[in-house]
């Protein structure tokens, strides 16, 4: 069972040309077989709104039970940046792996997870607000310029309406 849907929504800035463009949600089940990471490093529990090869959002739910919060300060367990940080770079490498997929000739699509580059560098990034326990982080990003293998790309996090993080990741494609 394929836990993927896809919505049609017109949007004024498209990169179809006319005036809408195809958006995908994605389920933890189908993220798992887009990206290599497995638990406790999979970090994305959903993606939604994503327009493939452009931009998309991401959503990790914090559980008190995250294996992180045993030692990053037991008595006031906060997620550690870096995670945020990794959890950014998953919700990109689904944008990209997306737009793969939309593009398959053969139908098949099934194992993209090969794909998925690696982080480069971190730019500017910006820590505003603590993550604890029963924090939902909504994460956003934008797919920037290339440069010839690695592409530059905006991203943020933010929980409800409190900005945490928000930089610009430098990532590597693969062929």
């Amino acid at each position: 069972m394929m836990s993927t849907s896809v919505i049609t929504r017109p949007l004024p800035t498209s990169s179809t040309g006319h005036g809408e463009s195809v958006l995908h949600d994605y389920a933890a089940d189908r993220i798992r077989k887009m990206l290599p990471h497995r638990a406790p490093m999979l970090l994305l529990d959903r993606a939604y709104d994503v327009e493939p090869g452009v931009c998309g959002y991401g959503i990790k739910a914090v559980s008190v039970n995250e294996p992180y919060f045993a030692g990053h300060y037991p008595d006031e367990p906060i997620m550690p940046g870096v995670l945020i940080v990794e959890a950014m770079a998953q919700l990109v490498a689904v944008i990209y792996v997306s737009e793969h997929l939309e593009n398959a000739v053969d139908g098949s699509g099934e194992d993209q997870s090969s794909r998925v580059g690696y982080l480069g560098a971190i730019r500017s990034m910006k820590f505003s607000r603590l993550v604890v326990p029963g924090d939902v982080l909504t994460l956003k990003a934008r797919m920037g310029t290339r440069l010839g293998g690695l592409r530059t790309v905006r991203v943020s996090a933010a929980v409800g309406r409190a900005a945490v993080a928000s930089g610009e990741l430098i990532v590597s494609e693969r062929a």
